[in-house]
């Protein structure tokens, strides 16, 4: 065969001009004026997606990932070439970073499926952008290999420990309830971010590293590793180097199709329900599955997590930090807890399946103040739990391990908020009709809402009860929560206020009954009256005209469904248990 009719390398994926051979040509020209040689130019190429802004502070040391999974790449003997993607800095975005992660995820695809690539390295870290990169990357289904920038450094406030963003809100909390002044609240603002890299806690940063090397998608044992550890920049040049050898055929060629299976989906999920993870980690979980048209059925969440312990004592469910986990022995070691229960002939990137990787990591050693044995879990059952009932038809979802058990089972007032403006507007009016008992409710927060479904869902306690010394009571909106939060706070009702779910009906002074033992969520207002106000309620959603916004607002799915674009998800009919809804 000859070097035109090759689709390798530099020839993947011509640009059309009518004339292949000419097409080559011209490409090989344009190369050589970047300094390649011809030599070269006849390798395989391996792609580096690379994420880097000004605008990402968690991706700040990423310029040297690229070098480093560069010298992997070369070393193996295939040529790379990094490529710009758009970068998703969570607390830079407005409004909300979710919105753009489906946007990141077609930039990723579309740019690894245009452009000539044998294999990729996928660089991101923060919390929507390792989602956004799967996505991607799962639907160009090229080889494709997940680098993560890694977590954090903690840093020090008066002898104590601080990590973003658990520490972040705790402290903020004290200053809202005027336990400390300003003047410490500015010094904490300094100390809590101190390195490059994600958050420190096991937020959704860390949640949905894990889930990526859970997932296979990884090299083994590099979720963990701390962005300014020297292992962090090994583990990018065995990246390089993995991707290179399936450029070169040297190893078995996988795909994300190969990879990404129900029974690895599955183990994604044990997994987060292991670490007591992010809340938003089964949204993104769920669109990653949706791009394979494969279902994550909320109900099996609940079966799931009755037979998974959280063994990872990390904040906001424990105690300590990402930089510990890893010296605890990170995923190896929690894998090796979960083993019984997980589905150990999945395979990885790397072409071993996940019990060949086990087996051989057998007796390595594990911090078992940090990764606690099975038989001694920190909790007993998984750290999130799905609700359902008529307030949340198609399921809603709490972190319990991150809750007051004592507010568990409970009925109360409603205090409604209809809007994010409505919350900021009221929330710390010293005439707020609310007790600790009441329970918070925000409407209008949702995929299709204005907001974008923003992390509000940690409605912040009222400034008078905060002052009185109240922590937690029952917050529910169709929001997001920081994977960094804590609290009894109800999320992802669905379907939404602004989609016209039950979630638009609910009224100031209305009832509500939360039951964790029953997996409940119920609205208690008689059906006459819901009728009532079902019939008062806005007929369409508020009109955006042009633009990315209204792009998102007339095709993204709800929460129980990833909320991702419909047009990207898989093809094919999916089966639904009952309860949960066709995506």
């Amino acid at each position: 065969m000859n070097e035109e009719e090759t689709s390798q390398g530099i020839s993947n994926g011509m640009t059309n001009y009518g004339d292949r051979a000419f097409s080559l040509y011209l490409r090989r020209s344009f190369a050589k004026s970047m300094g390649y040689s011809s030599q070269l130019l006849s390798k395989p190429i391996v792609g580096i997606a690379s994420s880097p802004s000004g605008f990402n502070n968690c991706h700040r040391a990423m310029p040297e990932l690229v070098e480093a999974v560069k010298r992997g790449v070369l070393a193996a003997g295939a040529l790379p070439i990094d490529f710009p993607t758009i970068s998703l800095g969570e607390v830079f975005l407005n409004p909300t970073s979710l919105m753009f992660r489906n946007l990141m995820s077609m930039d990723v695809e579309e740019m690894v499926r245009a452009q000539p690539m044998d294999a990729v390295v996928l660089i991101g870290g923060c919390d929507k952008t390792v989602p956004a990169q799967l996505m991607g990357a799962a639907s160009a289904n090229i080889p494709a290999i997940q680098l993560v920038t890694g977590p954090m450094m903690t840093g020090r406030h008066k002898g104590e420990r601080l990590g973003a963003c658990t520490d972040c809100r705790r402290f903020w909390g004290n200053f809202r309830a005027g336990k400390i002044e300003r003047e410490e609240i500015d010094e904490v603002e300094g100390r809590l971010a101190t390195t490059a890299g994600t958050c420190a806690v096991m937020g959704t940063a860390s949640t949905m590293a894990c889930i990526a090397e859970a997932l296979g998608m990884s090299l083994p044992g590099s979720a963990a590793i701390p962005a300014v550890h020297a292992d962090r920049l090994r583990a990018a040049e065995a990246s390089g180097t993995l991707a290179a050898r399936m450029a070169l055929g040297q190893v078995p060629v996988l795909r994300p199709s190969d990879v990404i299976t129900p029974k690895s989906i599955e183990n994604a999920l044990r997994v987060l329900l292991a670490l007591g993870g992010s809340t938003n980690a089964i949204i993104h979980l769920t669109a990653v599955a949706g791009r394979f048209n494969i279902p994550i059925s909320l109900k099996r969440l609940n079966e799931l997590s009755e037979t998974t312990p959280v063994l990872v004592n990390l904040k906001p469910t424990g105690d300590n930090y990402m930089e510990d986990f890893y010296a605890a022995g990170g995923m190896s070691a929690l894998l090796r807890e979960l083993k019984p229960l997980l589905h150990l002939d999945t395979v990885s990137v790397t072409g071993e399946t996940l019990g060949e990787r086990l087996d051989a990591e057998t007796g390595e050693w594990i911090d078992h103040k940090i990764v606690r044995p099975a038989s001694d879990p920190i909790e007993p059952v998984g750290g999130l739990v799905a609700l359902f009932g008529s307030l949340a038809p198609r399921g809603a979802i709490l972190k319990r391990s991150a809750a007051e058990k004592n507010l568990f089972e409970k009925e109360g007032r409603v205090v409604l908020f209809t809007s994010l403006e409505d919350l900021s507007a009221r929330i710390d009016d010293p005439d707020l009709d609310v007790t600790a008992d009441d329970i918070m409710v925000l409407q209008n927060a949702g995929p299709t809402s204005r907001s974008g479904m923003p992390e509000a869902g940690y409605l912040p306690i009222p400034k008078k009860l905060a002052q009185a010394g109240v922590k937690d009571m029952v917050r529910i909106s169709d929001a997001r929560m920081s994977g960094t939060a804590f609290g009894t706070i109800v999320l992802h009702v669905t379907p939404e206020a602004a989609a016209g779910g039950p979630l638009a009906l609910v009224r100031n002074g209305d009832r509500i009954r939360l039951s964790v033992k029953n997996r409940s969520l119920d609205l208690l207002v008689d059906e006459v009256e819901l009728a009532r106000r079902r019939q008062a309620l806005p007929s369409s959603l508020p009109y955006i005209p042009r633009g990315y916004a209204k792009l998102y607002q007339d095709h993204v799915l709800q929460a129980d469904c990833g909320c991702d674009f419909d047009f990207l998800q898989g093809t094919g009919a999916v089966q639904h248990s009952e309860g949960d809804a066709s995506c």
